[in-house]
C-alpha cells in the first residue's frame, strides 16, 4: 500500500473491496475475541470452583461450579457460530492468501479444528455429567476442556504469529509455496511469545470479568457465600496471571523490536531511525512529526534494548512503497499505550488485593469487602477487554501492509469481485442477533438462580439435594 493520506487516495490505489473486507474482518475477529476467553480460562475456574467443592466438601463451590458450566456451554455455543463465520470470512474476503499460502497457512487451522471437536465433546460430557457420574470421574471429564482450549487457541495465534514471521515453506521460481514444513509453520519464531501472552490475557479478561460480575453483586448487598467465593476465585486467578503478563509483555515487546522492526517504527511513531529515542506517551504523527505527545528521555530506547544507545529503526527505513500512512500509525501507536497502561492500573489493582488479603489473614473470612476496591474490580473487566481488543489492534494493524510480511501485501490478497459492503451488512446483523440472543439466556439464567435462591433448588433439577452430585452421592461416592 503507498504512502497516502487521504481517503480518497486510498481508495483510488486499492481494489473498493479491500475497505469493506478490512472492516468486516476487524468487526467480527473484535467480537469473536471478546469470547474467546471464556472457552479458555472461565472453564478453568469452572474446575477450580468444582475442585474446592469436592475437596472441602463445599455445597456453595459445587453450586458455582453447576452454574459456570452452564454458562460457559452457552459462551461455546456463541463462540462456535462467530469462529465459523471467521473461518469463511478468510477464504471469501482474502483468496490471494488462501490461494498462494493456504497449504501453509491452513495448519494451524487445522490443528484448531481437532481441538475445537474434542473441546466440543467434552464440554457435552461434562455439562450433562452433573448428577449422572460419580464426582470425581465429572470433574476430571472437564480437564480435556481446558487443555483443548488453551491448544485451540495457541493454533490460532500460531496463524497470527506465522503472518507476522513466516517460515516453514519454500517458493518455486513462480512464486507457489513448495516443500511446506508443518512444524515450522506452526512454531514459528512469533509463535511462543504470542501464544504465551494471549493465553495469560485470556485468564485476565476471564478472571476480572466473571470478579467484577460478583463485585456488582456484593456492591448491591449480596454478600453470601456464593457471592464471595465467586468474586475470590476469578480475581485470584486473574492476580497471579497479570504480573507475570506485564513480563510476558516486555519480553514480546522486546522480540517486536528485533524481528518486526516496522510494526516497532508504528508503535512507537517514530519518524526517523536513532539513537537515545525518548518514549513519548500519547501523542499523534502530523505531517512526520509526532504532536501532543509527553516524552520521556532515553526511554525507547532504554525499553528496546535495555541501552540508551539502542538504535530504533524509524518509519523513514521502510521502503516508501510499504510505508504505513500516518493514520495507521496513530492507531497502532495510540492502541499500544491503551493496552499498556490498562495493563499497568490492572496490576495495581492486582497489588490492591494481594494487600488486602493479607491485612485480613487473621480474620475468618479474609474476602475483601472494600467498597472502593468492589468498585474497582467491577471495571475492572471493561478495561480488560478494552485491553485485549487494543492488543489485536497492534498486531493487525502493525503488520499493515502487509498480510503476509514480506510477502503479501493485503491490497494484493483481498477478493476483486462481489459486493462486501452487502457481506459485512448481513454479518453485522447476524452477530447481533448471536449477541442479543447471548443477553437473552445469560439473562435468564440469572433470574433464575435468583428466584430459586442462593443454594437453589433449581441447580438440582433431580429434586435430591441442593448440591449438583446431591448429597448422598456426593458424600458417598456411588454412582448416579
Amino acid at each position: 500500500m503507498a504512502d497516502l493520506t487521504g481517503v480518497a487516495g486510498v481508495l483510488a490505489a486499492d481494489p473498493e473491496q479491500l475497505l469493506p473486507a478490512r472492516q468486516m474482518m476487524a468487526f467480527t475477529l473484535g467480537f469473536h475475541i471478546i469470547l474467546v476467553p471464556f472457552g479458555v480460562a472461565f472453564t478453568a475456574m469452572m474446575l477450580i470452583a468444582n475442585w474446592r467443592g469436592l475437596r472441602r466438601d463445599d455445597e456453595a463451590a459445587l453450586v458455582l461450579a453447576r452454574r459456570w458450566s452452564q454458562v460457559a456451554g452457552v459462551l461455546f455455543a456463541v463462540g462456535a457460530v462467530s469462529g465459523t463465520v471467521l473461518s469463511f470470512e478468510l477464504g471469501l474476503l482474502w483468496p490471494g492468501l488462501m490461494g498462494r499460502f493456504g497449504a501453509a497457512f491452513g495448519i494451524p487451522f487445522a490443528v484448531e479444528g481437532l481441538f475445537f471437536f474434542l473441546e466440543a465433546v467434552f464440554v457435552a460430557i461434562y455439562i450433562y455429567g452433573w448428577r449422572r457420574m460419580r464426582p470425581w470421574p465429572h470433574f476430571w471429564t472437564g480437564v480435556p476442556v481446558v487443555l483443548s482450549g488453551i491448544g485451540g487457541t495457541s493454533a490460532v495465534v500460531a496463524a497470527n504469529a506465522w503472518m507476522n514471521q513466516p517460515d516453514g515453506f519454500t517458493l518455486d521460481d513462480e512464486g507457489q509455496v513448495v516443500d511446506v514444513r508443518p512444524l515450522d509453520v506452526v512454531f514459528n519464531d512469533a509463535f511462543g511469545y504470542e501464544a504465551v501472552h494471549m493465553l495469560l490475557a485470556a485468564y485476565m479478561v476471564a478472571g476480572f470479568t466473571i470478579a467484577g460480575v460478583y463485585a456488582v453483586g456484593m456492591l448491591r448487598g449480596r454478600r453470601d457465600r456464593l457471592h464471595r467465593l465467586g468474586l475470590v476465585i476469578p480475581l485470584t486467578v486473574a492476580a497471579i496471571a497479570t504480573p507475570v503478563q506485564v513480563l510476558v509483555g516486555d519480553i514480546a515487546a522486546r522480540e517486536v523490536f528485533e524481528n518486526e522492526p516496522a510494526k516497532f517504527a508504528m508503535i512507537e511513531a517514530l519518524p526517523e531511525t536513532g539513537t537515545r529515542v525518548p518514549e513519548v506517551l500519547g501523542g499523534v504523527l502530523v505531517d512526520g512529526e509526532v504532536r501532543y505527545g509527553i516524552g520521556i528521555p532515553l526511554g525507547a530506547s532504554l525499553l528496546a534494548g535495555l541501552d540508551p544507545d539502542t538504535e530504533i529503526q524509524g518509519l523513514d527505513a521502510i521502503p516508501e512503497e510499504y510505508r504505513p500512512a500516518d493514520r495507521l500509525v496513530n492507531t497502532v501507536h495510540i492502541a499500544f499505550q491503551v493496552m499498556v497502561g490498562i495493563g499497568m492500573v490492572l496490576l495495581a489493582l492486582s497489588a490492591w488485593y494481594a494487600w488486602l488479603w493479607w491485612r485480613r489473614r487473621r480474620q475468618p473470612d479474609r474476602v475483601p469487602d472494600n467498597r472502593w476496591f468492589l468498585r474497582c474490580v467491577a471495571l475492572s473487566g471493561v478495561l480488560a477487554i478494552i485491553a485485549l481488543e487494543a492488543g489485536w489492534v497492534v498486531t493487525e494493524v502493525g503488520r499493515q501492509p502487509w498480510i503476509v510480511v514480506g510477502y503479501l501485501r493485503t491490497a494484493e490478497a483481498v477478493t476483486t469481485t462481489g459486493n462486501v459492503w452487502l457481506f459485512c451488512g448481513a454479518t453485522v446483523a447476524l452477530y447481533a442477533a448471536l449477541a442479543l440472543g447471548t443477553f437473552f439466556v445469560l439473562r435468564l439464567l440469572r433470574h433464575r438462580w435468583r428466584e430459586a435462591g442462593e443454594l437453589a433448588e433449581d441447580d438440582d433439577p433431580g429434586g435430591e439435594g441442593d448440591v449438583p452430585y446431591g448429597p448422598s452421592r456426593a458424600r458417598s461416592g456411588t454412582p448416579a
